[in-house]
């Protein structure tokens, strides 16, 4: 690799730790307290979209049924 290539593949790394920060934190929110942000970032990748799945549907079931959501 030239200067260049590993230029362009740290950049890569670092947005792809960014994208992992806001999935945590985004996590983490939804959770309510239920996860700690350091937990989630123990995680693998597929425990979090797991996890991401799963909130996003239960806030599609409580759109659908019409309960407040909290």
């Amino acid at each position: 690799m030239d200067t260049e290539e590993i230029k362009e593949y740290v950049k890569q790394l670092d947005e792809e730790v960014d994208h992992i920060k806001d999935n945590a934190l985004s996590l983490t929110w939804v959770m309510r307290g239920g996860v700690q942000y350091g937990d989630v970032l123990n995680m693998s990748s597929s425990e979090r979209k797991s996890i991401a799945k799963l909130s996003k549907d239960n806030i599609e079931t409580t759109k659908s049924s019409g309960l407040p959501y909290f």
